[in-house]
C-alpha cells in the first residue's frame, strides 16, 4: 500500500497502539475492526467458521450504528409526516397543497443539502478511520459555510414558488395553498444547512444515539406545537410549515450544544476554526459531486409528484401518490439509516487500511437491510385498504392507495438494496460515478417511461410509479455489480490519497 512517503505518513498510526489522547469510541471501535480483519484474513480457519464469526461481529457493529441512526431519520422524517398529516385532516385541497410543498417543493433544498453534506460523510468518516481527529471539526465547519450560503438563493426561489408552480403547469387553486405552505418551510433551509454537516460528523465517529435521543424530544415538543399551530390559534398550513421549521432548529441547536459540551467529541472539536473559509471552491467542488448524486435521486421522486399534478384528476392523483410516497420515505428511513451505517463503516475501513473487513460489511449490511424490507412490504401489502385513512377520511383516496400498494411493495423491497449501496458509494467517495447511473437510470429511463404509462396508455398514477421502478431496479443491478466487482485494496489507496490531499491544506490558525 505504502507507495510513496505521504502514504507510510498516514499508515504507520494505524499500527501504533492507540494511544490515551485518542478518543475512547476510536480506541474501542479500532479494536474491533482490526479484530474483524484479522479473522478475515486467516486463512488457517475454515471458510465457514471465518464467515459466522465475522458475521456475528459485523452484524453486532452494524446494528450498534444503524439501530440509533434508523430512529434519528425515522423521527425526523416523522416529523415531516405528522405535518402533512395535519395539513391533511384540515381537508383534501390542504393535503394537495402540503404533498406539494414538501415533497415538490421541499425536497429540492433537502436532497441539494444532504448531498453536499455527504462530502463531509466521505471525508470525516476516512479521517476518523487514520486517527486525523481534528480534522473533522474543520470538514465540519466548511461544510456548514458553503451550505449556508447555498441556502440563500434556495431561499428565494422558495420565495417565487407560486409563479414557479404556475409555470409548471400546477392548477391555481393548488399551487397557491403550496405556496403558504412552502413560505414557512424558508427558516427550515438554514437549518438543513447546519443539520446535515453535524449528522455527518457524529456518525463518522459512531455517535448516533445522543441524536437519536434529541430527535425524539423534539418529535414530542413538534407534536404538540402543530396542535396547537393548526387547531387551536387556526394558522392552517402556514402554522404547520413554520412548526416544522422550528422543529429542526431545535434538533440542531441540541446537537450543537451535544458537541460543545461532550467528552466525546473533545478531539473532534477544537473550537471554531479560520480553517473552515480555506480553499472552499475545492471544498465546493467535492461538495458538487456528492450534491448531483443525491439530488438527482431525491429530485426524481420530485418530478413524479410534479407530473402527477398534470393528470386528468390531479388532486386525486396528487392525494394517493402523497399518501404512497409517504408511506414509502418512512420505510426509507429504515434504509438511510443502514446508508448511514455503511456509509461510515466503509469509510472508517478503508481509512484505517482493512480492505477485507471493508467488503465484508457491504455484504452483511445489504443483506440485513434487503430482509428487513421484505417484512416490510409484506405488512404493507397486509393493510393495504385501511393505510390511507391514517392519512385522510376520503374513501376514493383509499381505494386509489390500495391500487398503488402492489407497487409500492417492490419499491419497498428495491428501496432496502439502493440506498444501502449508495452509503457504500459515498463511503468509497464514488458520488461523481453514482450521479452518472442516476441521470441514465432515472431521467432517461424512469421519467420517459412513467410519463408513456401515466399519459399514453392511461395508467395515471400506477402508470407514473411503475416508470419510477423501472428506473430504480435499473439503477439497484448496477450499483450490485458495480460493488461486488470492486478491488477493496485500490479503494484503501484512494482514502489515503484523499486524505493526504485534504490535510495538506491545514493552516495553523484558529479562533477560540
Amino acid at each position: 500500500m505504502g507507495s510513496n512517503g505521504s502514504d507510510e505518513k498516514l499508515v504507520t498510526p494505524l499500527l501504533e497502539p492507540s494511544s490515551p489522547s485518542q478518543p475512547l469510541a476510536s480506541r474501542d471501535g479500532e479494536g474491533a475492526s482490526k479484530e474483524l480483519e484479522d479473522i478475515l484474513t486467516d486463512t488457517s480457519v475454515p471458510f465457514l467458521r471465518r464467515f459466522s464469526k465475522a458475521s456475528a461481529k459485523e452484524m453486532k457493529l452494524l446494528v450498534l450504528l444503524a439501530a440509533p441512526a434508523v430512529m434519528v431519520y425515522m423521527i425526523n422524517y416523522v416529523m415531516s409526516m405528522s405535518t402533512q398529516i395535519f395539513s391533511g385532516h384540515l381537508g383534501n385541497l390542504e393535503l394537495a397543497a402540503a404533498s406539494l410543498g414538501n415533497t415538490g417543493v421541499q425536497m429540492f433544498a433537502y436532497g441539494l443539502m444532504l448531498g453536499m453534506g455527504s462530502a463531509v460523510e466521505t471525508l470525516c468518516g476516512q479521517a476518523y478511520g487514520a486517527h486525523k481527529y481534528e480534522m473533522l471539526g474543520v470538514y465540519l465547519q466548511r461544510s456548514t459555510v458553503l451550505l449556508m450560503a447555498t441556502g440563500i438563493p434556495l431561499a428565494i426561489i422558495y420565495g417565487f414558488s407560486y409563479p414557479l408552480l404556475i409555470l409548471l403547469g400546477q392548477s391555481p387553486e393548488i399551487a397557491s395553498a403550496a405556496s403558504i405552505f412552502v413560505y414557512g418551510l424558508i427558516p427550515q433551509i438554514f437549518a438543513y444547512a447546519a443539520n446535515f454537516p453535524i449528522q455527518k460528523f457524529l456518525q463518522a465517529q459512531s455517535i448516533v444515539a445522543p441524536s437519536a435521543y434529541i430527535s425524539g424530544a423534539t418529535l414530542v415538543l413538534h407534536l404538540l406545537l402543530s396542535w396547537l399551530a393548526v387547531y387551536k390559534l387556526g394558522l392552517g398550513l402556514v402554522g404547520a410549515s413554520l412548526v416544522l421549521s422550528l422543529s429542526w432548529w431545535i434538533v440542531v441547536g441540541a446537537q450543537f450544544v451535544y458537541i460543545v459540551f461532550s467528552e466525546r467529541c473533545k478531539y473532534t472539536w477544537a473550537g471554531f476554526s479560520w480553517q473552515a473559509f480555506s480553499d472552499l471552491w475545492g471544498f465546493f467542488k467535492l461538495s458538487a459531486a456528492s450534491a448531483v448524486m443525491l439530488c438527482l435521486e431525491t429530485w426524481y421522486f420530485q418530478v413524479m409528484v410534479l407530473i402527477a399534478g398534470l393528470l386528468p384528476n390531479p388532486e386525486l392523483a396528487l392525494d394517493s401518490l402523497s399518501v404512497c410516497m409517504t408511506i414509502s420515505g418512512w420505510v426509507f428511513m429504515i434504509s438511510v439509516g443502514f446508508n448511514a451505517a455503511a456509509s461510515v463503516r466503509v469509510s472508517n475501513e478503508l481509512g484505517a487500511g482493512h480492505p477485507k473487513a471493508a467488503a465484508f460489511s457491504v455484504v452483511v449490511v445489504t443483506m440485513m437491510s434487503f430482509v428487513i424490507a421484505v417484512v416490510l412490504a409484506i405488512i404493507i401489502l397486509c393493510i393495504r385498504d385501511v393505510v390511507s385513512y391514517a392519512f385522510t377520511e376520503g374513501e376514493t383516496v383509499a381505494h386509489a392507495v390500495s391500487d398503488l400498494c402492489p407497487l409500492l411493495a417492490i419499491t419497498l423491497i428495491l428501496n432496502g438494496i439502493q440506498p444501502v449501496l449508495s452509503g457504500v458509494a459515498v463511503g468509497c467517495g464514488w458520488q461523481a460515478f453514482v450521479a452518472y447511473v442516476n441521470v441514465g437510470c432515472y431521467y432517461i429511463v424512469g421519467i420517459p417511461i412513467g410519463c408513456l404509462f401515466g399519459f399514453k396508455f392511461g395508467w395515471g398514477a400506477k402508470g407514473l410509479w411503475g416508470g419510477m421502478i423501472g428506473g430504480t431496479l435499473m439503477q439497484t443491478l448496477i450499483l450490485l455489480w458495480v460493488t461486488f466487482r470492486t478491488d477493496w485494496n485500490k479503494e484503501v489507496e484512494e482514502a489515503m490519497k484523499r486524505l493526504d490531499k485534504w490535510d495538506a491544506k491545514k493552516q495553523p490558525l484558529s479562533i477560540e
